[in-house]
């Protein structure tokens, strides 16, 4: 599924939903809802990417996800009324249709194989999280930087001749926040990837030359 849920949806279920959603924009550094917020809806991502983060006791920022275009968002406050166990940033200009929660759960009554594909949606993402949790104790900053390059590079990229070529609209405390490490662990694991010859990078961009000896660094299989 990778994130992608609205290409999983029939043209008549992905008409209901548009039919019964608002179109909303924000622009990049804005905030679509906050950790611990009660807000009543659900969005489906149709340009732009967010990303969902929680903040430590100490103040520091996680970053927990970074999800694109066809993502649902919002989906456990969804099923369990819960206050929002993220916050949602928009790392670059944004368009979502927005559904009140109401209207979300007419909707999957009205679309039972939708309600499955929403149950499948919330097992990948749990299974994810049980990966990431595994993979912060097994490998060091380094297989870790190469992990989240890998799924951005597979979620997000574009060929480049040989190559696959990432906007990054991340800074690289934004990345070190996400693979839970120092910003100079991280700079540091970038340099020694480049000096490996696997990827190549620049201003908010990373260009990934060698994908597969990513995915060995990273541990990953496949």
């Amino acid at each position: 599924m990778s994130g992608d849920f609205w290409s999983l949806l029939t043209p008549a279920e992905q008409e209901q939903f548009t039919r019964r959603s608002a179109l909303r924009r924000w622009s990049r550094g804005e905030v679509l809802c906050r950790e611990a917020d009660r807000s009543d809806w659900v969005a489906m991502l149709r340009a732009g990417r967010v990303k969902a983060s929680s903040h430590t006791a100490a103040g520091g920022e996680v970053v927990l996800a970074v999800r694109g275009p066809g993502a649902l968002l919002g989906e456990l406050s969804a099923v369990d009324r819960a206050p929002r166990s993220a916050t949602l940033t928009a790392l670059e200009p944004v368009t979502a249709l927005v559904m009140a929660l109401p209207e979300f759960e007419a909707y999957l009554q009205a679309h039972g194989r939708v309600a499955f594909l929403l149950m499948r949606l919330l097992t990948e993402r749990l299974r994810d999280a049980d990966r990431k949790r595994v993979e912060f104790g097994a490998q060091d900053s380094t297989g870790r930087v190469a992990a989240r390059l890998v799924e951005l590079a597979e979620r997000f990229g574009r060929p480049d001749g040989d190559a696959i070529a990432i906007a990054l609209p991340l800074s690289q405390d934004e990345l070190a926040g996400w693979v839970g490490a120092s910003r100079e662990a991280v700079s540091k694991a970038l340099g020694v990837l480049r000096a490996a010859g696997w990827i190549r990078t620049s201003r908010m961009s990373v260009t990934v030359l060698d994908l597969a000896a990513l995915r060995a660094r990273a541990g990953l299989s496949g």
